[in-house]
């Protein structure tokens, strides 16, 4: 009975000197629509990590990568109340809910990546109208950062592309946005919208001939399989968003959201040094090992054709005031 009474007392000093590993007062769930490799999924993880090890252990990320959460719109709704935390997606797929965000898919609207940074990164005078905008529009989001996560290229199934009038009469996969469609219809194409998920089938079943991507989603999603013609227009930079549901947001202490922004916006840079990797070394791997043929059209004629059409745009679709927001113009 002593030896009970003595295990039983060891027992309970132990279990006040060692305590339970303390669970995260914040769990959020982050969702990103592709497969790896991508820079959005390296910048998931680089917030998993870091917002656990900034908060001492408050604030813990589970990633759903791949649209395990489902697609964007459907995504957005869900982070207006607050069952999804956070997201981080091309600002694309968000043009529904935010028709603003179609300024960003103006062809040639930004240089390069330095550029696009100087205009839309943290501090800007277009980060400060976006989170505005998300706002005025009464999404129940918080706007963490935007970003770049690669140059936008042409790929098709029929041949390479090595001019303009070799794209004439495709049937052009593209996302639901006004600027993008309108955009190709110019350039000679026939405009088709199918989602992102949808789109291999699209590809393979002849819906689509032709699609426009970064090159890490071209090669995440196996695109080559069924369009190995790549063509490096970069028309566009595909500018990401890193959101918050609002929920989420005002949940937190004000030392956390602090964290929560200064983390987003590092995970920005992280996203445009991942793209710049991604986009070198698959270039070459698509080349080498799976079948690609890339070709490199002079841009000037795409520039050329296009130039017309951008301040038409703009004040066709009501983007005069993003526009002066990005570009101080």
């Amino acid at each position: 009975m002593a030896l009970a009474k003595w295990l039983l007392s060891a027992f309970v000093a132990l279990a006040v000197a060692v305590p339970a590993a303390q669970a995260a007062d914040y769990k959020m769930r982050l969702h990103t629509l592709v497969k790896s490799p991508h820079p959005y999924n390296d910048m998931a993880a680089f917030m998993k990590a870091e917002l656990a090890e900034r908060s001492n252990g408050a604030i813990e990320v589970q990633v759903f990568d791949a649209g395990q959460l489902g697609k964007d719109p459907a995504v957005i709704g869900e982070m207006g109340l607050g069952t999804i935390d956070l997201m981080i997606s091309s600002t694309n797929n968000a043009a529904k809910q935010v028709p603003e965000y179609q300024i960003f898919s103006m062809p040639y609207l930004f240089s390069d990546f330095d550029d696009l940074m100087a205009k839309v990164g943290p501090g800007t005078a277009a980060e400060s109208y976006f989170r505005e905008v998300y706002d005025d529009r009464q999404l129940n989001m918080k706007l963490l950062a935007l970003g770049g996560s690669g140059t936008r290229n042409l790929s098709n199934s029929q041949g390479p592309v090595n001019a303009l009038a070799d794209i004439k009469g495709y049937k052009m996969r593209t996302p639901p946005s006004p600027m993008i469609s309108k955009t190709w219809e110019a350039l000679g194409t026939l405009p088709v919208t199918i989602a992102w998920g949808e789109l291999y089938a699209g590809v393979q079943t002849g819906v689509a001939e032709a699609l426009e991507s970064s090159i890490p989603g071209y090669a995440g999603s196996k695109l080559y399989e069924v369009a190995p013609y790549l063509a490096l227009t970069a028309h566009t930079i595909q500018v990401n968003h890193i959101s918050m549901s609002g929920r989420a947001w005002d949940k937190l202490p004000a030392d956390l959201q602090t964290v929560v922004m200064e983390v987003a916006a590092e995970a920005s840079a992280l996203g445009i040094e991942k793209a710049r990797q991604y986009e070198g070394e698959l270039v070459k791997k698509l080349q080498a090992e799976n079948g690609v043929t890339v070709t490199r059209p002079d841009v000037g004629e795409f520039q050329a054709a296009l130039a017309p059409l951008q301040a038409s745009l703009a004040e066709e679709l009501n983007l005069v005031a993003p526009m002066k927001a990005v570009t101080g113009q």
